[in-house]
């Protein structure tokens, strides 16, 4: 048996074989297939020497659990490769990767700008955690370079968009939002949870980090919580080291379950974006249906910059059902049968869910219609069950 790393890489492989292949060993521990789950809050030293070795020399082994296990460096050699970066920090959540990185690269006195579609947890944390420490956050209208711009001052550290956006699905033109950030030597940051590097790899037009919530669509079967930073060995040196500190990572059975869910993300994210492009056009072609974002249709505002960016559009689907209230637009989503009423999304089971309810349910009319959150909103999460199955039955609720 030996540990030397597979020598597969994101230049010489497709993307499954780096989901089933990359970051994984030969030959592992017993001699099996899958990576074994290390269930030890220790590891112990043969002796004093070699511990002094460890610590002089920061030899490559596990001390203790709250630095990491053997199973979560190949999940992040994994999903390094799969984004095309040089290195990955795994969280505890995708909203553990946020704070992970905004903590490890901000002090008070410094400033953020992000577009204000941004994941509805994110800008709260920048507000309103950040805020306490003296850090100050300007919101941007979605997309608007213009605005970004006008927002930068010489305290500003860093630049924060998602893409496609959150439950709005835009989509950041990534070459101008890169083009700003070098202009004023600002670091760049995307969350891609709704992409996924199958769809769309940011750090290849020059992102420094690319954030994920892997709870979706990386793990991809709704029973695990993981997030991850993906960038260069240097500029997540800082998370790394702070994660330790904190101690918000992953625990063992997540890491496992997390790098089994890799495995058939290639295969997932084709049905996905089937699912996602089949369902976005019966909803678009309804007569019940007001308005759908999906980047994938010529209606979405940002359809030609999706078709630069983008290899395939998701799952996720938002639509407004026409002349219809809070209550009726309850009704709709009552009468599915396939879609599960819940949070989350990019599982295999599809879910479905009313943005008023679900996330926006403490804010008042007004501060709904502020972030573009109407009463007749509906968030669709498509799984990988046939298509025809989940239009007919997003049918007969629409016309129940």
């Amino acid at each position: 048996m030996t540990d030397q790393p597979s020598p597969i890489s994101g230049a010489s492989a497709g993307i499954s074989t780096l989901a089933v292949h990359a970051g994984e060993a030969r030959q592992k521990p017993g001699n099996a297939i899958t990576d074994a789950i290390f269930c030890t809050a220790t590891y112990t030293f043969a002796n004093t020497r070699e511990a002094i070795e460890f610590v002089e020399q920061k030899l490559p082994r596990e001390e203790y659990a709250r630095y990491g296990n053997p199973t979560q460096k190949v999940a992040e050699a994994k999903l390094a490769s799969l984004e095309g970066g040089e290195s990955a920090v795994l969280y505890s959540s995708g909203m553990s990767a946020v704070a992970g990185l905004l903590l490890a690269t901000l002090r008070g006195g410094d400033e953020v700008v992000l577009f204000d579609e941004c994941y509805h947890r994110t800008r709260q944390f920048c507000t309103e955690c950040l805020g306490k420490f003296g850090c100050v956050t300007h919101k941007v209208p979605a997309c608007d370079f213009e605005a970004m711009e006008a927002a930068i001052n010489q305290r500003t550290r860093l630049l924060v968009s998602e893409s496609p956006t959150n439950p709005h699905l835009s989509v950041v033109d990534l070459e101008r939002f890169v083009a700003l950030g070098r202009k004023y030597g600002i670091a760049t940051v995307v969350d891609s949870t709704l992409a996924t590097p199958f769809n769309l790899r940011p750090l290849e037009y020059g992102v420094d980090y690319v954030m994920h919530s892997a709870t979706k669509y990386l793990a991809g079967h709704n029973d695990v919580m993981a997030g991850v930073v993906i960038g260069s060995d240097e500029k997540l040196r800082p998370l790394r080291d702070l994660r330790g500190v904190l101690g918000n990572l992953p625990g063992p059975h997540s890491d496992y379950l997390l790098l089994r869910g890799l495995k058939t993300f290639d295969l997932r994210m084709r049905r996905h974006n089937e699912n996602g492009m089949a369902v976005a056009s019966f909803l678009e072609s309804h007569p019940r249906v007001e308005k759908v974002y999906y980047p994938g249709l010529p209606s979405h505002r940002d359809y030609e910059i999706a078709r630069r960016f983008m290899h395939g559009f998701g799952g996720l689907i938002t639509f407004l059902v026409r002349d219809a209230d809070a209550d009726t637009t309850a009704r709709v989503v009552d009468s599915v049968r396939l879609p599960r009423i819940g949070p989350s999304l990019g599982g295999v089971e599809s879910l479905i869910e009313q943005p008023i309810v679900m996330s926006y349910h403490s804010h008042t009319p007004e501060q709904r219609r502020a972030v573009g959150i109407p009463d007749n909103m509906i968030r669709l999460a498509c799984g990988i069950e046939n298509a025809d199955d989940l239009i007919a039955d997003l049918s007969q609720a629409l016309e129940a």
